[in-house]
């Protein structure tokens, strides 16, 4: 009757094995499957990845990413350019540890400015424009630089500025003691004679071994006519020690973003921070997909062809086409997730940020732009999910507010240290040329205001954001070993070849999850 050999062993075999190589071959689903199901979105925290064998350690993941098409940080995250989270002091620490801050943009452009300029100025390599005064000016005039500028070392050249013969150079230890302050700087200054100097033509690591074996705090760098062009300071080596992986430009500057208005009348205010040196432009706009936003962003590639800007937010491909046509660097994909940055109307108007993440990050991939996941970061199991499901970067608000680093002072209630942590549709935190250019109602109603949304609340000071974010990171360092791989790309890769496998969670299993059900 057709018996096979082997009988029913051999079939029984033969079914085994069939069984077995489809419950190794497609176990889980992949994400295509999952997100282009109709009618249904997932958040971060809706699905589970499936591990993979595990080849690297924790130490030998690579969180280098790209920040957009030409920036690329050192690690995966970004300060959110709010006013109670990220200004110079947190913007400098973020970059030290191998991430970005983007400074608010809810001041003047001439404060916003001053910020980044903290920023740039905190480490350096060849310093090429560092504060010049002229002999006959006085110790009041060191003093004004120091209180504005917060840098207690200045050069004296000839005729107090840069590219003329160098004379000597004055710091705190010259002046700290001096009691007339309208001394003149050329009786007390330390005279060029007494100082280690360098001639170009040099490199940085050259001039750093000089610096080291000089064991001077500063090396100024001279031509042939000893004119002053450029000085490299020891403190900016202990820091590069202290900090290996730190976030810096081609000048051993510490990356600095800053945050803008998609609106047209803003030009003054990107000139002012590309002047200051910001190395990337955050569009701010709750709503991404709009002409205004697209044209000045053709506006500004015009005139600042290598300014990288990151447009947004959005969270479908159709949003994204427009922004990317125009010239756009990097995306922010999230609306109606965030903890308190949303809109009255973000709770019927949006996306469930994995899917947001998802569907953008594949669409702009085919362009080379990279993705930024602004919201829902809660956790580094959020993070790592947002970093499998295609983005690049993640950016966390709520998480860093309430630390050390994050603007604001910090006061008690109830017993409780607190600090205020504040959305951007607040009033309380507009200032008042932006309440009157983008929130009065205009003509007979100019009065009122039309603010959309916006909340605040106080959260616990939480301390140094250093250890919060080192266990963050380290969190998804283990999550991206867990699937089997050593760096962000190629988790991406494995994404878009179905090589990675999900499940969801069902609601029983995110309530376990929550409660420690889970690994």
């Amino acid at each position: 009757l057709g018996v096979e050999p082997g009988g029913s062993t051999g079939f029984r075999r033969r079914f085994e094995a069939t069984a077995y190589a489809m419950a190794t071959s497609v176990d889980g689903m992949d994400a295509d499957s999952i997100f282009n199901a109709p009618c249904l979105g997932y958040g971060l925290e809706d699905i589970l990845a499936l591990p993979s064998a595990s080849a690297a350690s924790d130490n030998e993941v690579d969180m280098t990413t790209p920040l957009s098409r030409s920036v690329t940080i050192m690690s995966p995250f970004v300060s959110a350019p709010m006013d109670t989270v990220t200004e110079a002091r947190m913007a400098i620490q973020c970059a030290l540890m191998g991430g970005i801050g983007v400074i608010h943009c809810n001041c003047t452009p001439q404060e916003q400015a001053v910020q980044v300029d903290k920023v740039k100025k905190f480490e350096s390599g060849f310093i090429m424009d560092p504060f010049v005064c002229g002999p006959n000016d006085t110790v009041e005039t060191v003093d004004k630089i120091r209180l504005k500028h917060d840098v207690s070392t200045v050069m004296i050249c000839e005729s107090g500025m840069m590219g003329n013969r160098l004379l000597g150079l004055v710091t705190s230890r010259d002046i700290d003691f001096v009691e007339d302050r309208t001394v003149k700087l050329s009786t007390v200054m330390t005279s060029k004679e007494k100082l280690v100097i360098a001639r170009e033509p040099i490199g940085l690591s050259e001039a750093m071994k000089k610096l080291v074996e000089s064991k001077k705090g500063k090396l100024p760098i001279l031509n042939e006519g000893n004119e002053l062009v450029a000085v490299v300071m020891r403190s900016d080596l202990k820091k590069t020690k202290g900090y290996p992986k730190a976030s810096v430009d081609a000048n051993r500057q510490l990356l600095v973003g800053a945050a803008c208005p998609a609106l047209l009348r803003e030009a003054p205010r990107v000139q002012q921070l590309v002047e200051a040196g910001c190395d990337v432009l955050f569009l701010e706009a709750s709503q991404g997909s709009t002409a205004e936003q697209a044209e000045f962003i053709r506006k500004l590639k015009k005139e600042y062809p290598v300014l990288e800007i990151v447009a947004g937010n959005v969270v479908t491909p159709k949003q994204a086409e427009p922004l990317i046509a125009a010239g756009a660097d990097a995306l922010r994909v999230g609306m109606g997730n965030t903890s308190l940055n949303s809109l009255e109307e973000a709770v019927a108007i949006g996306r469930p940020q994995g899917s947001a993440v998802y569907h953008v990050a594949r669409y702009a991939a085919q362009f080379g732009i990279p993705v930024i996941a602004d919201g829902g970061i809660t956790s580094s199991s959020a993070a790592s999910m947002a970093l499998t499901l295609g983005a690049s970067t993640f950016m966390c608000g709520g998480l860093l507010a309430g630390c050390t680093e994050s603007p604001g002072d910090a006061f008690y209630h109830d017993g409780m240290r607190l600090k205020l942590y504040c959305g951007m549709g607040q009033l309380e935190v507009m200032p008042a040329q932006l309440e009157t250019k983008k929130y009065s109602s205009g003509g007979e109603n100019s009065g009122v205001k039309k603010i959309q949304g916006g909340s605040g609340c106080a959260v616990l000071d939480r301390g140094s954001m250093k250890p919060i974010m080192l266990t963050l990171l380290e969190g998804v360092k283990r999550d991206i070993k867990r699937l089997g791989t050593s760096k962000i790309e190629e988790l991406h890769a494995d994404l878009y070849s179905m090589k990675t496998r999900f499940h969801l969670r069902s609601a029983m299993s995110f309530s376990a999850a929550r409660h420690g059900g889970y690994a």
